[in-house]
């Protein structure tokens, strides 16, 4: 063997030649080229997921697990493999500790469902003020069957949490912790492996919301030492309707099923069911074989692109557009500021409502989102009703940036003349 074969493939780090591999943004919309900035919503897939989901439907759809035919067979090995694909890309121990769900809101209730079940008058859950609704409504659901008490950490004005409080919350009362790994509005970090260490240290189990993160950051779940990890496919280049639990092997044993039917079985009488091993237990009925095929595509893409790179590409086009925004368009201002934030820029400009904005830039083919981005909560403490978010992925350019600026200046002359 040369010593070329034995060389380790190079990380992808050109941007422009991998904006390539996406076809969505080659499209023209209102008649201009499309400049995506909607990905802490969804981002665009490359075509090799297409490609993957596409040959699933066409030559192997069929059931996994239970058929002894030559599709099933096929179909059960590539849904398998896209487990270990995951399992390596967030370095889990085991594929006995990745539950695939339709996405991160799903994860997290299965949590809350499961796991919450011992939790009794007294209790506490931990959150913070950052959070997505997906992790407020679930333990609101939870502490209103159990009659325990929800405990919300407050953020600082720059939209950083504030660590000493979150610290004061934890007691023995606190059962579960749970954080988002990088807030969706604000673009926030936050220090997980810190506040696992402090949550586990005053005895309470740890969920990191990751859907922001796993796109953006390499995540080692090990390395975090969290309880539980949840994540959305969408947002990580895959289909919708996907997502992993990552959960540890000692805490998913003792949690009951979160939901009954096929597959999750290994005995039915009328009299009881006993159950299968992990991660079965937790995947009753059939699942989105298609869209999960897709979503180990999605991580097969991933493992090619060095994520430092990534970092500070994003990181260089969140700061242009921040200062462009704030000296070329009158009236406009950032909310959430913290140091060293994601490539998230959420702002307001003064007059205009969010919702026009996102019309408008739309007529010029730039793509953002708009509203209160199902973390009203965020929008309270900032006093605002909505913002308007751009937010990057790797495939965006410094050009895109430049047409969302411009479409912002369209909209201050539409509305100021």
């Amino acid at each position: 063997m040369t010593a070329a074969e034995h060389e380790v493939p190079r990380l992808r780090r050109d941007f422009a030649a991998l904006r390539a591999d996406f076809p969505a943004l080659r499209q023209l919309v209102h008649g201009k080229p499309l400049a995506y900035l909607d990905n802490a919503a969804s981002s665009q897939s490359p075509a090799v997921v297409h490609e993957a989901t596409a040959l699933q439907q066409r030559l192997n759809h069929s059931n996994v697990h239970r058929g002894v035919h030559s599709l099933s067979e096929r179909a059960t090995a590539a849904f398998e493999a896209a487990r270990d694909k995951v399992r390596g890309f967030i370095n889990a121990a085991s594929t006995k500790e990745v539950i695939f769900t339709r996405g991160t809101t799903e994860s997290i209730n299965l949590v809350a469902a499961s796991f919450g079940r011992r939790l009794a008058p007294g209790d506490e859950v931990l959150i913070t003020w950052l959070e997505h609704h997906s992790n407020i409504v679930p333990w609101q659901l939870l502490c209103e069957r159990s009659g325990a008490r929800l405990v919300v950490a407050p953020i600082r004005d720059d939209g950083s949490l504030d660590v000493a409080a979150f610290e004061t919350r934890l007691c023995n009362r606190t059962k579960i912790a749970a954080f988002a790994h990088v807030s969706n509005a604000l673009g926030t970090i936050n220090p997980v492996a810190e506040l696992t260490r402090k949550a586990h240290a005053a005895g309470a189990v740890v969920l990191i919301d990751g859907a922001q993160a796993v796109p953006h950051l390499r995540v080692d779940v090990r390395e975090l030492d969290c309880d539980f990890y949840a994540f959305s496919g969408h947002k990580m280049y895959g289909p919708t309707g996907t997502g992993v639990l990552y959960g540890k092997t000692a805490v998913l044993e003792t949690m009951p099923p979160y939901q009954g039917g096929g597959d999750m079985i290994l005995t039915v009488s009328f009299e009881r069911s006993t159950y299968n091993a992990l991660p079965y237990k937790f995947e009753a009925g059939t699942p989105n074989i298609t869209g999960v095929v897709g979503l180990g595509a999605a991580v097969d893409y991933l493992e090619t692109i060095d994520f430092d790179a990534v970092r500070d590409h994003e990181h260089a086009l969140l700061e242009h557009a921040t200062r462009r925004l704030l000296a070329d368009v009158p009236g406009a201002k950032v909310v959430g500021t913290a140091p060293g934030k994601a490539a998230v820029l959420s702002f307001v400009i003064d007059g205009i409502h969010a919702h026009d904005l996102g019309t408008i830039v739309d007529r010029e083919g730039v793509a953002i989102r708009t509203g209160h981005h199902c973390a009203m909560p965020v929008m309270d403490r900032f006093g605002v009703a909505a913002t308007a978010r751009a937010s990057f992925a790797f495939y965006n350019d410094f050009g895109d940036v430049d047409r969302l600026i411009a479409g912002l200046h369209r909209a201050v002359e539409i509305f100021r003349g």
